[in-house]
């Protein structure tokens, strides 16, 4: 049964989700914003299929099935601490064979997507991107390393979205799809503008430049720091128009105290 969302707004947009009968939505805590009297609100901390919920199927599997559920939700929870995501999860439902309403949305002034997983293609988001999902989407932590980490000198976190049906993700400023196939099979981007891609696209980072004087320049004066992320592939790629660090640094100049510094690159003493 396809997830009926739409999403509302402008610049700070909101997701309007009907929930049939039997259907299931999850949110990241946090981004509720409203329900309909008869859609009932649990907070967990399991994702779909974890435990946790104290369900039927680890009363089935008696003691053994009851402490492989608690085992399976603690490293859940270790995974998101890590992460820095939300602990826990709310789920809402429809009651009383009635349809419900329920709206979600982001932390930040920007768009918001729904993507439809056919259960072929796995999704990647970066943190903190996750709105909601169908219960039938599972969702977890890809740790990015290797070329990743060997090129940049850092690895990534980055959300995982797996299964079949709807996850709505949100980031900041406005939103461009983008397929690097379109562009010779690459392009390289801010770190801070990249919101999700398809499963297929290699995620790695870059430095800017050698250590020359014209790669020096890039890293001090054009604030971008020593690296850029770069993307590989054939897939869908969505970046956004604003970047976190670049929102905080503008709120804080205008507050009277740019705490970008006076090159914007390499020395920036932003400590977000």
């Amino acid at each position: 049964m396809t997830l009926q969302q739409e999403i509302v707004g402008n610049a700070m947009q909101m997701a309007v989700v009907n929930l049939q009968p039997g259907q299931t939505v999850y949110c990241e805590a946090g981004k509720f914003l409203f329900k309909t009297s008869n859609v009932s609100m649990e907070t967990r901390l399991s994702g779909p299929g974890g435990g946790g919920g104290g369900g039927q199927q680890g009363q089935a599997g008696g003691m053994g099935g009851i402490l492989r559920q608690a085992m399976g939700t603690a490293m859940q929870v270790g995974q998101r601490a890590l992460a820095g995501e939300s602990l826990a999860f709310q789920y809402f439902a429809a009651t009383d064979g009635r349809e419900g309403t329920v709206g979600f949305a982001g932390v930040l002034p920007g768009e918001m997507r729904a993507l439809e997983l056919n259960g072929s293609r796995a999704w990647f988001a970066e943190k903190d991107a996750f709105v909601a999902a169908e219960s039938t989407v599972d969702f977890g932590i890809a740790w990015q390393g290797g070329r990743t980490g060997r090129s940049g000198g850092e690895g990534f976190i980055l959300e995982k979205f797996t299964g079949r049906g709807t996850v709505i993700i949100c980031g900041a400023g406005n939103f461009i799809d983008l397929n690097p196939a379109d562009f010779g099979g690459r392009i390289e981007v801010d770190t801070g503008c990249i919101v999700a891609f398809e499963e297929g696209i290699e995620y790695g980072v870059e430095r800017i430049g050698g250590l020359n004087r014209q790669g020096m320049m890039n890293a001090v004066f054009g604030g971008e720091g020593l690296s850029l992320a770069t993307l590989e592939g054939n897939g869908r790629v969505i970046l956004q128009s604003l970047t976190i660090e670049g929102l905080a640094n503008a709120l804080k100049k205008a507050q009277g105290g740019d705490k970008q510094g006076p090159t914007g690159g390499l020395f920036s003493t932003n400590a977000g």
